[in-house]
C-alpha cells in the first residue's frame, strides 16, 4: 500500500534501469524480477513515498547508500513531538541542511517519522546525531561530533599502512 500514488507514477519512469515489471492499481503497487532489484525498487519506491524526491531516491541503485526511518516517539518522553521534530530541523533548515552537508545524507521529516538515505559509512553517524538531537543534546555538540567522524574517516582513507613493496 502506498500513500502518495502521483509521486510513485512519476517515478516509476525513472526505474527502467532496473528489470522488473511493476503494476500499479489504485493504491497497491506489485514488483516482479530477480531478488536485490525487486528489493531495490520497493526502497526507491519507499523513499519516493515518504516524500523524497525521484532523483534523491534513486541514488538507492548505488549498494553503498541505504535508506533508514527513526521514529520520534522511540527515542523521547517527550509529549510535544512538534518542539522535538523542530530541534531536527533547526531555525530555518539549519539543523537539518548541516547534518545533511557533514553526512553527504538526504533527511526528510515527516509526520513522527525521519527518513534517511546516507552512505552506509556515515550511516551509524548520521542515525547517532538525529538521536543525540531528538533526546535533546545541544546542536553544537552534534555538529562537533560530526565533524569529528568525518575527520576519522577522511584519517582511515589516507592512512598509510606502511607497507612498502622492496624492489
Amino acid at each position: 500500500m502506498i500513500e502518495n500514488p502521483g509521486r510513485i507514477k512519476k517515478a516509476l519512469s525513472k526505474l527502467k534501469k532496473l528489470n522488473v515489471k511493476k503494476k500499479f492499481i489504485h493504491e497497491k503497487f506489485t514488483i516482479d524480477g530477480e531478488e536485490f532489484e525487486e528489493y531495490i525498487s520497493e526502497e526507491i519506491i519507499r523513499a519516493v513515498d515518504f516524500g523524497f524526491e525521484a532523483e534523491d531516491a534513486l541514488v538507492l541503485l548505488n549498494p553503498e547508500y541505504v535508506l533508514e526511518f527513526i521514529n520520534v516517539k522511540e527515542h523521547t518522553r517527550r509529549k510535544n513531538l512538534q518542539d522535538v521534530r523542530a530541534r531536527v530541523i533547526g531555525m530555518k533548515g539549519k539543523a537539518k541542511r548541516t547534518i545533511e552537508n557533514l553526512t553527504g545524507a538526504s533527511i526528510i521529516i515527516q509526520g513522527n517519522k525521519v527518513g534517511v538515505i546516507v552512505s552506509s559509512e556515515h550511516l551509524n553517524t548520521t542515525l547517532n546525531a538525529i538521536r543525540s538531537l531528538i533526546q535533546g543534546a545541544k546542536h553544537s555538540n552534534i555538529f562537533a561530533y560530526l565533524e569529528k567522524q568525518n575527520a576519522n574517516l577522511r584519517k582511515f582513507d589516507s592512512e598509510d599502512l606502511g607497507l612498502k613493496i622492496k624492489e
